[in-house]
């Protein structure tokens, strides 16, 4: 029986084309866990960052990149976008 022919992309790889998440964080809450008890809806919890700091790209717990919000052009009113403004680059990343 003959093994399946794997199509590749032009570079002869075909891993660069799975689908990878990227967690975007835009930051960090900590309520005491009363506090996070007597929530309800519509009620605010604010966060360690302002809304012109960066926000941080993630793949896994590993941080690759930094960047700004920011509304899609063309896309659906009030879809968000990412603008990179640091990419993170180290000698063990990924080719």
């Amino acid at each position: 029986m003959d093994e399946p022919e794997l199509r590749s992309t032009t570079d002869g790889n075909p891993l660069r084309r799975i689908p990878i998440e990227i967690l975007v964080s835009v930051g960090k809450a900590r309520p005491l866990v009363r506090d996070l008890l007597a929530l309800g809806e519509n009620a605010v919890i604010p966060l360690d960052k302002r809304i012109e700091d960066p926000v941080e790209l993630f793949i896994g717990d590993r941080l690759i990149a930094r960047g700004e919000l920011q509304e899609l052009e063309n896309g659906e009113p009030g879809q968000l976008a990412v603008r990179l403004t640091e990419v993170i680059s180290e000698p063990d990343e990924l080719n």
